[in-house]
């Protein structure tokens, strides 16, 4: 019924730019709630994650919050990393993204609030989101300053909520922090390519729910350093000379379905978000097993691709 209300004063000319919560969508000049993402390392145990949405909620009853992830590994930067870059977009623009990994503050690490690709993110400044901002340059960058307003222990729920609120009413990053131009970057997130540019190494950044591994390596990147030759992907003692465009490639389809034998089977992909992934055919860990249980690959471990000159 209030929606109803507030289209109406809109259609009469009535300005509503002073409620609270409220933003005015400008493409097709309909109000929106703002949404508000959670992606922590919290897990689902402990009252972390229940607490920080209370406290949303107990500013902004009417703000939609939604869950990327509360399973990242303890302090995994890289993979938390991964997982935004890769979730953020289906989000709708203005959208406010909350990331909770190594957030305690210290004078290394600082607290941040980024306007990028018409989407918000308020984190730590350890790395976090240098792989987003690798393929995308930021709008503004503040280092947010409140918190000699907000004394706390626990900044993911009175710092980043605080923060979060405030832009969703409206607000504009340069009333909660300064201005800065650079972010902290993650070590190594780069494959490295050699002199004779016949060689990329290119590491494990990612393990997903099916133990497959994703690497550093974009599809793009790939296919630049190799200008069509052919090549020889390695992972440890696992050699692999074919990326498959999909899992079920590697599939004989033409033998008779009681003849075959993929389940199991290793295989390389460019997976959906365009990563080099080593991978095991309809894996799981407890069955057929994966790529991480049947060829030992964990994060960070080493994975090259040498190119065949003609």
């Amino acid at each position: 019924m209030w929606k109803i209300f507030l289209y109406s004063l809109v259609l009469y000319g009535i300005k509503v730019q002073k409620l609270p919560s409220i933003r005015l969508k400008k493409d097709i000049n309909i109000f929106v709630m703002p949404i508000i993402t959670l992606t922590t390392d919290f897990g689902e145990k402990d009252h972390f994650a229940g607490a920080i949405k209370g406290a949303i909620y107990s500013e902004m009853p009417e703000v939609k919050i939604v869950d990327i992830s509360h399973s990242v590994s303890p302090f995994n930067i890289p993979e938390a990393a991964y997982i935004i870059q890769n979730a953020y977009s289906s989000f709708p623009k203005g959208t406010i993204h909350i990331i909770g990994i190594d957030s305690e503050i210290n004078k290394e690490n600082k607290h941040i609030a980024i306007k990028l690709d018409d989407h918000y993110f308020i984190c730590a400044n350890n790395g976090i989101m240098s792989m987003v901002c690798s393929e995308i340059a930021p709008e503004k960058i503040v280092e947010i300053n409140i918190h000699d307003k907000l004394p706390t222990s626990f900044p993911v729920l009175d710092v980043f909520v605080k923060v979060a609120c405030h832009i969703a009413r409206g607000g504009t990053l340069e009333i909660i922090g300064k201005l800065i131009t650079d972010i902290k970057p993650i070590k190594n997130i780069l494959p490295f390519v050699n002199d004779d540019k016949n060689q990329i190494i290119g590491n494990v950044i990612y393990i997903d729910n099916y133990g497959n591994v994703v690497t550093n390596i974009k599809q793009s990147f790939f296919e630049a350093i190799q200008k069509g030759r052919e090549f020889e992907i390695s992972a440890r003692h696992y050699k692999f000379k074919t990326v498959f465009s999909k899992y079920s490639d590697v599939v004989d389809f033409n033998s008779p379905e009681d003849k075959r034998f993929d389940e199991g089977k290793g295989l390389v992909v460019f997976n959906s978000s365009n990563y080099l992934e080593i991978a095991v055919y309809k894996s799981n860990s407890s069955t057929v097993g994966s790529a991480t249980t049947l060829m030992g690959l964990n994060m960070r471990d080493t994975v090259s691709v040498n190119f065949i000159n003609d």
